[in-house]
């Protein structure tokens, strides 16, 4: 193991501001008084007569004269206390910094290793940890013998702290030379009265016996002695534990033993006790049955760490529907108790991972109920989440129970005060009810009602939702369209969004069938309008309100120009009024004279529709007449309006065409206008709602096809009595999963792909005739970045502190600096540094490698290294979001990039397919969307990063035709993003990427 490699177990914040001291002025500091030096010269001289020359004066005694001399000075004083502790704090920096420092060592153990002072003490435990220890050829320094009586001593000290925290340091020691003449004192810390000493006896032990076993052989037996008659909880699970790796024969014997108590342990115990019997029943599972029982009573541990891994050791121990019961009943328990939202989400993950599995989906329906009462949290996330599972599991059998209670939690959103997440949770609510009811249509009739209460709710959202629910539900059960009419008819003279209005027009104009609704549809529609014609009437409402006693003036008066021309004087009291007048206003008369004359041209073809149908349902002329007659001077009075300089914008030319279209249809009744109008509208729908209906049933095929596993007729069987010991489970260690996890999860990615190897993400950072030649392996995490250098000297000389020097740009920062070694004549070494990632933004490392000729001059040599450049797509995942959220997040996201298309791929959809897997962002535009050929292409893109930033693209191409066929795709690319890093580090990516390398 090279000196970079060398395992260090303590970290230090090490400030960089100030210049570090010269190793003279730290000999000072550390000082030494005359009594200290005496002691010194009495320990170390072996002969009656000697001269100490450390000091300014020179001395020459006999023994007898020396302890004469020894008792004239006073003990070191406070003082020199204080100023050794920083003197102590600067060496242990500057050893970091990668000083060697090696004449300060005696000083230390002369001067400062004598001191009882308990900052002192620990102080030289961080010191001894770093401290070189060996010569360069690897034999133990003499002055560590010294070093080792001290520490002798500490074992036996009455205070405990110290006995204990000297046990810690010993845990670190790879010198079999240093521990080998503490072990009687270690064994007598087993016996000691404080458990905080007991404990740390143990990990010592255990530590001692795992790297030099000769020095402890009997560890085992020890310790399971011990083990049987400790009292203490965290003493027993650092006993156990060290059985555990130890040998794990005397573990299960004492386990079996008190199998029956374990529930009485404590929570620390308990959870090493759960990973010993997953490790023997993954390793032999015919011990299974004798442990599956002591794993149930732990599910009712008080702890939760315990239940969490108590549920989730059950799963992978037994399929049996009890178990995956009891194990998915605790995980519910676990997410209601718990008051973080993070835990919430890690069990509900563990939850879906059951619910993938076929053979346990059955049984997590029946728990439907149970997991909907998750929804009492407050996060959205957490909701979300359950929802979705609640959705995934419904069936047949528990749909009407989950609509009613689904049923009530959208009633309680309307009761609420207002929360930032109420809108968003009534929204997810509506949905997962919407899928209930195309799945079952059998429940709709029981959930219309409930929701269109909200198409008069002020979040547009949530309305849209039940809008689009609403008109899927019409289109498909007719049984329930007299039921829907009527609703909306209730409720149409309370919508308040001007979206939701025309959403509502269209529905009653379309399935309006009967001559009563149609009549009610007319009275609404008059309602929402008030007093025509408009212009007259809102005329005689500003002339009216101008009363004599209110012509007091408080202000000055101003002048309206009426439509007719003339002047109405309005005082500055009056001008105060309009707010009540706009309130006291139909809803439907308020668009129009806020200038939305979108929904006039809507309720154009609203009031069209219902006419033409009304006079294929009533014979008599007159009726006839007269309510085509109502029905045009509605759109007459309207355009009347738009024209008119009483709305706060004008109307627009397409929606005068479109108003006046359908006068001209009303005026001629023409059948071909009757089937257009009242019969294609409807199929449109009907197709539409088809096409996503197939693209729902292919996504969930896909996903079925993915849960089931495929066993083809020639795959071998296999039999546990002719299986392997090591292939005995198929299942995979969890608590290695668990570790690879906390790691990255990298070595499972790199042995699933095989062409994720470490060749691939080498990258040379020096030459191959420099002196030193370099080359990084760069492994990404998700936060952070791991280098792993190879430096190989290819000189025939010695290169002394060599030494890796690394900065970085972009949100990039190096966690520690790497220390410096030694290369023989070409010999190499690894160099590992850590780099912490902030943002999903382009980064670059650069630096050198810096290095001493050993016999030339001081002059340090330098090789500048290549610069890393650090792949945005490491960080960059595919996601999906609905179109609404797509158009939302592109109003919301002020950096943009546009990216101009230069590329030599000459087919519109192959270029399309080439930048999504360049960029790893997901296609939202549907796949039919795309299809056929038509010269240009626009789809949208989206991907989120793993911190939590969406990126969105908006892809518009075309092939230039009139260039001839193997003319490349040309176009633009706009990428949108919260962040400026975001967008330009998509940008650059996209720039790279887009030409199509020749194979």
């Amino acid at each position: 193991m090279t000196a970079a490699e060398n395992v260090c177990y303590t970290l230090i914040n090490v400030p960089m501001d100030s210049e570090p001291p010269s190793e003279i002025s730290l000999k000072n500091d550390l000082g030494k008084s005359k009594r200290i030096d005496c002691i010194d010269m009495l320990y170390f001289s072996p002969s009656e007569e000697f001269v100490s020359s450390d000091t300014e004066d020179q001395y020459s005694y006999d023994r007898c004269d020396m302890l004469t001399f020894l008792t004239s000075f006073p003990p070191a004083e406070k003082g020199d206390v204080k100023l050794k502790t920083e003197a102590l704090k600067k060496v242990i920096i500057m050893i970091l910094n990668g000083e060697k420092l090696p004449g300060l060592l005696m000083t230390i153990i002369r001067f400062v290793l004598p001191l009882q002072d308990h900052t002192i003490k620990k102080l030289l435990l961080v010191f001894w940890e770093i401290v070189p220890k060996t010569t360069p050829d690897g034999r133990l320094l003499q002055e560590m013998i010294l070093v080792c009586d001290a520490y002798r001593k500490d074992l036996q000290h009455p205070n405990e702290f110290i006995r204990g925290s000297t046990l810690r340091f010993l845990c670190k020691l790879k010198e079999a030379e240093l521990l080998e003449p503490l072990m009687p004192a270690i064994r007598a810390c087993l016996e000691h009265r404080h458990s905080y000493v007991r404990r740390n006896a143990v990990l010592a032990i255990y530590t001692i016996y795992r790297n030099f076993e000769h020095l402890i052989p009997d560890a085992p037996e020890l310790i399971h002695d011990f083990l049987v008659n400790e009292k203490d909880a965290s003493c027993k699970r650092n006993a156990f534990m060290m059985l555990i790796h130890a040998d794990q024969d005397r573990a299960l014997d004492y386990l079996s033993t008190c199998i029956d108590q374990v529930q009485t342990f404590g929570d620390i115990l308990q959870l090493v006790i759960v990973e010993l019997i997953y490790k023997v029943c993954h390793a032999n599972p015919s011990e299974r049955a004798r442990f599956i029982r002591c794993i149930y009573n732990l599910l009712q541990s008080s702890s939760p760490a315990v239940k969490y891994e108590a549920a989730g050791t059950l799963v992978t121990l037994s399929s049996a529907p009890t178990a995956i019961k009891a194990a998915a009943q605790c995980y519910i328990d676990l997410i209601i108790k718990e008051s973080d939202n993070n835990v919430k989400l890690i069990v509900l993950d563990r939850l879906i991972e059951l619910k993938e599995h076929p053979s346990h989906e059955r049984v997590l329906q029946d728990l439907v109920m149970d997991i909907l009462r998750v929804l009492s949290t407050p996060d959205l996330e957490v909701r979300k989440k359950t929802l979705q599972l609640a959705l995934d599991l419904v069936s047949s059998r528990n749909v009407e129970e989950l609509v009613i209670v689904l049923k009530k939690e959208v009633i309680k959103t309307n009761n609420v005060t207002e929360h930032e997440d109420t809108d968003k949770y009534r929204q997810l609510l509506v949905r997962t009810l919407h899928s209930c009811s195309v799945r079952f249509p059998d429940m709709a009739a029981n959930v219309i009602p409930v929701l269109m209460e909200f198409l008069s709710d002020n979040n547009e959202a949530a309305a849209a939702d039940v809008l689009e629910f609403v008109r899927e539900a019409i289109q498909r059960f007719e049984n329930l369209r007299p039921l829907i009419v009527e609703k909306m008819l209730e409720v149409f003279h309370a919508i308040k969004s001007v979206k939701i209005y025309r959403g509502a027009l269209w529905i009653l104009g379309e399935y309006c069938s009967t001559k009563e609704d149609i009549q009610s549809v007319m009275t609404e529609v008059r309602r929402s309008l008030g007093e025509i014609p408009i212009v007259e009437s809102e005329i005689k409402k500003e002339a009216g309100e101008l009363k004599p006693e209110e012509e007091v003036s408080v202000g000055p008066a101003q002048k309206l120009v009426t439509e007719m021309g003339t002047y109405a004087t309005q005082s500055a009291l009056s001008s105060s009024r309009p707010a009540k007048k706009e309130e006291d206003r139909p809803p439907l008369r308020g668009f129009l004279l806020d200038g939305d004359f979108f929904v006039a041209a809507s309720l154009a073809t609203t009031l069209t529709k219902i006419a033409l149908r009304y006079v294929s349902l009533v014979q008599e002329k007159k009726k006839q007449n007269s309510f085509n007659a109502e029905a045009m001077l509605l759109m007459a009075t309207i355009l009347h309006l738009g024209k008119s300089s009483l709305p706060k914008k004008p109307i627009t030319d397409d929606d005068v065409d479109r108003i006046s279209l359908c006068l001209k249809v009303l005026s001629e009744c023409s059948p071909l206008m009757n089937d257009i109008f009242n019969k294609e509208c409807r199929q449109s729908l009907s197709h539409m709602l088809s096409a996503k209906l197939e693209e729902e049933k292919l996504s969930q095929k896909k996903e079925s096809e993915k849960r089931n596993v495929t066993i083809q007729p020639d795959d071998p069987i296999s039999f546990m009595q002719l299986t392997a010991k090591n292939e005995m489970s198929s299942k995979e260690d969890q608590f290695q999963l668990s570790l690879l996890a906390a790691m990255g999860n990298t070595q499972r990615k790199e042995a699933a792909d095989p062409l994720a190897s470490k060749l691939n993400k080498v990258t040379q950072l020096t030459g191959f005739s420099d002196p030193v030649y370099a080359e990084a392996y760069v492994h990404v995490n998700q936060y952070d970045i791991v280098l792993d250098v190879l430096v190989v000297n290819q000189t025939s000389d010695t290169l002394q502190n060599c030494t890796l020097e690394l900065a970085t740009l972009g949100d990039l920062k190096l966690v520690e600096k790497p220390s410096p070694l030694t290369l023989a004549p070409h010999d190499f070494a690894n160099i590992k540094a850590n780099v912490k990632v902030a943002s999903t933004e382009n980064g670059i490392i650069f630096g050198n490698v810096v290095y001493d000729v050993s016999g030339a001059a001081s002059d340090r040599n330098c090789v500048v290294l290549s610069d890393i450049h650090i792949d945005i797509m490491d960080y960059i995942q595919p996601a999906s979001c609905t179109d609404a959220e797509f158009r939302q997040m592109w109003a919301e996201f002020e950096w943009e990039n546009k990216v101009t298309v230069n590329t030599n791929i000459i087919d519109l959809n192959e270029y399309l397919q080439h930048i999504l897997k360049s960029t790893n962002m997901k296609c939202l535009t549907p796949e039919k969307a795309l299809s056929g050929y038509c010269g240009f292409m626009a789809a949208n893109l989206y991907a989120r990063s793993i911190f939590g930033e969406d990126a969105l693209a908006n892809v518009s191409i075309e092939k230039p035709i009139h260039l001839g066929p193997e003319a490349p795709v040309t176009g633009h690319i706009r990428i949108r993003a919260k962040s400026q890093g975001m967008a330009l580090s998509l940008g650059d990516k996209i720039n790279l990427s887009q030409k199509k390398t020749s194979l």
